[in-house]
């Protein structure tokens, strides 16, 4: 029988990013905030020191700051008549575990979704007709707007120091930034990085194209800078171990770098490590959650009393421990009922590789965004008549890392192990980079995530069933990018390109992207959404659930920012409106 711990106001579960914004804002208003974390504490000093961070081995190939596909993991298949497979070794996405979670080892590329992303299914169909969307698609408005987001997206770009240039303040087009983004109310907190010379080539050539090129808006710091809390960053020293890795510089936005020295000094917040939560209580009329049960490490059950509950661990984990406590109702993709893992998406991300004789890139003088990036063909930035998809991507010239076991560019022909192999690692290595797409994913109909009937955890809880593949829209969509990609490739006049596509099925075995989202979305309408426009739960009203789970759709960048912007407007919610009148913020 679980143990009963002393209540507390509001239990997060989990303790990475989102988990650090809410307790954060929450301690602000007196609440008392209690986290459950189920993995290790980490900090700068202890864990990301430069005399041991840097080491790909340990951190990239070995995992030390990932899920453990030994304690849990995820069964996957391409479509709902195939027989899912547990992931035994984390490939295509690389969740993070412990404290801060996967935004230790993020790149730090850091975005705005575009105005049309959160209402994708009435602008599509008021510019185009509603024949433009497939009937398989899924695709609804997110009901909320970016100007209503747009306070917290500029909150977040200051807690983090995020360096860029603005292209649209006000509504007034500025120069060198994004001339496709929504109207900002204040420029960047700090100026964009300096670029190296690849990206320098990429913008070029994308310039002299008639496009439109600007630097990556970037959490990697390009100058000392003080956050709102009165913590200090300091400046990248582009060592290109960024992606994959912690940063014991604290040079790169994080938990730990931005607010965990403040939120740690408060009386009123807690952190309990090693603290796995396996169940979302309710009372009888299971309409008001109750706490949660967690198992500690040396396995025994705990019942956390608490007046709010709010799930903000990754998104998979937020779907299933919804799933596994019995909370909404499960989505159907044979009948397109319910939707507790309803539209499941993930991203796009083919390559071309330029290869020079005499151009030194330097790859090794690197940092997690660094690079120039082109936006004509992301969102509905470009018209899609004929084209046969909707949305898009940017296409990106980065030069993140030079890591020698990871970084392997090489041209087409060239064997996959011996002498010759080995000449042509030689000769590309510092003269070769990658022109890159993060393309959007439109939801659909047989993409959802589920619970497996068969495999299970150390716990004995069956473990999350992800169903996804390539769609028809993404393959077009991949198609007409790689032709833009080619046509900057080709303006950079290099000796060779090689266009390195995906598909045309989704392959879960090589590293993508870690941006997976959906599953608990959020809505205008409890009938297609999960929780609603502040991420309330429509069922259990003093549950949350915030993290990338709740987007509709995934759009064509990094989702890092929409995801801060969303939780720091849930917390603004929670605080200004339900801690007033608890109960449903939005009436059904």
């Amino acid at each position: 029988m679980a143990k009963k711990r002393p209540h507390t106001d509001v239990v997060l579960v989990g303790f990475g990013w989102t988990g650090a914004l809410m307790a954060q804002q929450l301690t602000d208003a007196g609440l008392d905030v209690l986290a459950l974390e189920r993995g290790s504490w980490r900090d700068t000093a202890t864990d990301f020191a430069p005399t041991f961070i840097q080491d790909e081995l340990r951190y990239r190939y070995q995992g030390h700051l990932f899920e453990q596909t030994a304690q849990e993991t995820v069964t996957f298949r391409n479509a709902p008549d195939q027989t899912a497979l547990p992931m035994r070794r984390l490939g295509s996405f690389l969740p993070g575990t412990g404290v801060g979670g996967s935004i230790i080892h993020w790149n730090g590329q850091t975005w705005r979704f575009l105005p049309y992303d959160f209402e994708i299914r009435s602008r599509t169909t008021d510019r185009y007709g509603a024949q433009m969307i497939p009937e398989d698609m899924t695709l609804q408005d997110w009901g909320v707007t970016y100007d209503e987001l747009e306070p917290y997206y500029t909150l977040f770009e200051d807690l983090s120091g995020i360096s860029g240039q603005a292209g649209n303040l006000g509504g007034v087009k500025q120069p060198g930034g994004n001339p496709f983004e929504g109207p900002r109310s204040k420029p960047y907190p700090t100026p964009p990085m300096q670029q190296t010379f690849g990206p320098t080539l990429f913008g070029q050539a994308a310039q002299s194209l008639g496009l439109h090129p600007f630097p990556c808006p970037s959490a990697n710091m390009s100058q000392a800078y003080t956050n709102p809390l009165g913590v200090t960053l300091a400046p990248c020293t582009y060592c290109g171990f960024c992606e994959k890795f912690g940063c014991g510089n604290y040079s790169k936005a994080s938990a730990q770098t931005t607010i965990l020295p403040v939120l740690m000094k408060k009386k009123g917040f807690t952190v309990r490590t090693d603290s796995e939560v396996l169940l979302i209580n309710r009372d009888s009329s299971g309409t008001r959650a109750t706490g949660v049960t967690y198992v500690d490490r040396q396995g025994e059950e705990f019942e956390q009393p608490a007046d709010m509950v709010i799930v903000c661990a990754y998104i998979t984990h937020n779907v299933r421990l919804l799933l596994l406590s019995g909370i909404g109702d499960v989505y159907d993709p044979a009948t397109g009922r319910g939707t507790v893992g309803k539209n499941y998406c993930y991203q796009m991300n083919p390559s071309v590789n330029v290869f020079y004789d005499d151009r030194i890139l330097n790859p090794f003088i690197g940092a997690g965004a660094l690079g120039m990036i082109v936006d004509d063909w992301n969102g509905d930035n470009f018209d899609h008549t004929g084209l046969g998809f909707i949305h898009g991507g940017y296409i990106s010239g980065y030069v993140t890392t030079g890591r020698p076991i990871e970084t392997e560019l090489l041209p087409k022909g060239v064997p996959k192990w011996g002498a010759k192999w080995k000449q042509a690692f030689v000769r590309n290595y510092l003269t070769s980079m990658s022109i890159g797409l993060m393309g959007a994913v439109m939801p659909n109909r047989t993409n959802h995530l589920d619970l497996d009937p068969t495999y299970r955890d150390v716990h004995g809880r069956p473990l999350m069933r992800m169903t996804y593949d390539f769609k028809a829209n993404e393959l077009k969509m991949q198609d007409f990018a790689i032709g833009k990609m080619s046509e900057i490739a080709k303006a950079m006049q290099p000796r060779e390109i090689a266009a390195a596509p995906r598909g045309p099925h989704y392959d879960i075995d090589p590293y993508q992207t870690t941006h997976n989202t959906g599953g608990a979305i959020m809505g205008s309408n409890p009938s297609d959404s999960v929780v609603n426009r502040y991420l309330q739960h429509w069922q259990v009203p003093n549950l949350f659930v915030v993290g990338s789970s709740a987007f509709p759709h995934n759009s064509g960048y990094n989702p890092t920012g929409t995801v801060s912007a969303l939780a720091l407007w849930s917390a603004d919610a929670i605080k200004n409106q339900y801690l007033k009148h608890p109960g449903p913020l939005v009436q059904a």
